[in-house]
């Protein structure tokens, strides 16, 4: 028998992003969420959701652009200074040492240690209660060369990515022997 709990969102694993953004004045900020997913794929569109009393909410409601990088398991230092330190208290580029790359797109710098960077900008902005949900189109892709095939596609085992589970990170691994699914979408 199943028992009935408190509703919320209980999706796992959800994957782990550093969103990087540049307010008005210049100013850069990264912030690490976990409420993200796609939304379309033509045009490419993702949505990432942010609580309205974050400082990131109001450069990017601002702006309208960020850039998700995916970070991988080597970077969870910088993933959890990203998630518990507020961008009113300290240059979170600065204080982990990481290096900004410029954008094709928007102003917003690339986190160059990512090896996937999304340059985004956004489309729609859903009012939602506690958070507001940002849908955004992908408007450019940047990949580092080891994480690509040789046809120029993402390699899925190249990455060495992160997920969230309820409480705490997960590093998302793969089988030695993986069966491949026929794509279909």
């Amino acid at each position: 028998m199943k028992k009935k709990i408190v509703p919320r969102p209980w999706f796992f694993p959800r994957p782990v992003l550093l969103v990087s953004t540049r307010d008005g004045q210049g100013r850069d900020n990264i912030l690490t969420i976990s409420w993200a997913g796609v939304a379309c794929t033509t045009p490419p569109m993702i949505t990432v959701s942010l609580r309205k009393s974050r400082h990131s909410h109001g450069t990017i409601s601002a702006t309208q652009e960020f850039v998700v990088n995916i970070p991988t398991s080597k970077q969870i230092h910088a993933v959890e200074l990203c998630g518990t330190t507020s961008r009113r208290d300290s240059d979170k580029f600065a204080a982990l040492g990481l290096a900004k790359h410029s954008p094709s797109v928007i102003a917003a710098p690339l986190i160059a240690e990512c090896p996937i960077n999304l340059e985004c900008q956004v489309r729609h902005t859903l009012p939602l209660g506690s958070h507001d949900l940002f849908v955004a189109e992908i408007v450019k892709v940047h990949a580092q060369h080891g994480v690509l095939r040789e046809d120029g596609e993402i390699n899925d085992d190249a990455l060495d990515c992160l997920a969230w589970g309820s409480e705490e990170f997960l590093k998302v691994i793969r089988p030695r022997k993986q069966a491949r699914v026929p794509r279909f979408l």
